[in-house]
């Protein structure tokens, strides 16, 4: 897939909101195509992920601490094929297929501009849906298996174990040679068990169920979904603070001494976005997508998200060919 350079004065389709809200806030609307300033590059947009993030963010639950500017643009993560390139940039070509991530907001569009070092080589044998959600929940994913230090052969728990983080977080623990147990909806039993995870319900009398499937006990915990399994893994499991994680309960977090670093602890972002590529090429990670979107469908795209019983990723596929040819195969494996 080869696309020709951007011509200045050109619009796109991007995201965008005026004000906090639900999903009803998003619109799909003309704006000047990006165009590649020095030391920056055009991506083409293929696909895009979605995350829970950005809709706190939109509905102004994190205004405090990721404040909007309006009109504000919207996604971090993406996948595309590289259509132009500033001034000053080398080790990248017009025409590569790349990974991408944007820090402002901005992925949710036909086409972003993005620094240099802000994309990566994208496998041939890793399709656009997988590759466009390596950047939020993927990087999230691996912190939070590396602050827990796991050895082959411990017991961790992950809670939300079926959604976009713990769907690979599970994965990364398991490959690590730890016994993984997943909290998750019974709907998702089946599929944690072919994932080599333990699966355990939510819900009343979750500390006895997790006693039970894990008797020698529980040395690290990972909390993908707050609500309280920060306070769980503590005072009812007995896990060592210092092997806790809460990629969300920030508060709870702090309070007990657990981690809540998450992404924000990954030093070299590209470098992990391409070790999980390369799990995914040699089939020993799986991205599951629970539902794909046209870009003119973000806000259904969203309220689905939104309601929290989805297994893995939402991705917003913005080149149509795409769609046909990946998207629809997906659905009808």
């Amino acid at each position: 897939m080869r696309v020709e350079p951007s011509v200045a004065g050109l619009s796109m389709q991007a995201v965008r909101f005026d004000h906090y809200g639900d999903a009803e806030v998003l619109k799909v609307v003309e704006v000047p195509r990006p165009l590649a300033a020095p030391g920056r590059v055009v991506v083409d947009v293929v696909a895009a992920a979605i995350n829970l993030g950005e809709a706190a963010i939109r509905n102004g639950l994190l205004r405090d601490r990721f404040p909007a500017t309006f009109p504000s643009g919207e996604g971090s993560d993406l996948a595309g094929v590289v259509a132009e390139l500033g001034d000053g940039v080398n080790g990248v070509a017009v025409g590569d297929e790349v990974i991408g991530w944007s820090d402002e907001r901005s992925s949710h569009a036909e086409a972003v501009s993005l620094p240099a070092d802000q994309v990566v080589p994208k496998p041939s044998g890793v399709p656009w849906v997988a590759a466009a959600s390596l950047y939020v929940a993927g990087t999230t994913a691996w912190a939070a298996v590396e602050s827990v230090g796991l050895k082959p052969g411990e017991v961790v728990a992950i809670s939300g174990a079926a959604g976009g983080v713990g769907s690979i977080a599970i994965q990364l623990a398991r490959n690590l040679g730890a016994t993984v147990i997943g909290i998750a909806g019974r709907a998702n039993s089946g599929w944690l068990e072919s994932m080599g995870t333990r699966p355990v319900v939510y819900g009343e009398g979750l500390a006895d169920r997790l006693r039970a499937a894990a008797p020698d006990g529980i040395h690290a915990f990972i909390d993908c979904f707050g609500g309280g399994y920060v306070d769980l893994a503590v005072d009812e499991l007995g896990v060592a603070p210092g092997r806790v994680e809460t990629t969300i309960d920030w508060d709870a977090g702090a309070r007990h001494g657990a981690h809540v670093d998450g992404m924000s602890s990954v030093d070299d972002v590209g470098s992990v976005i391409s070790q999980l590529a390369s799990l995914i090429e040699r089939q020993q990670l799986e991205v599951p997508v629970a539902a794909t979107f046209a870009l003119r469908d973000v806000r259904q795209a969203y309220e689905l998200l939104e309601q929290r019983h989805i297994r893995g990723k939402i991705v917003l596929i913005i080149r149509s060919e795409v769609r046909l040819a990946e998207a629809d195969a997906l659905h009808h494996s």
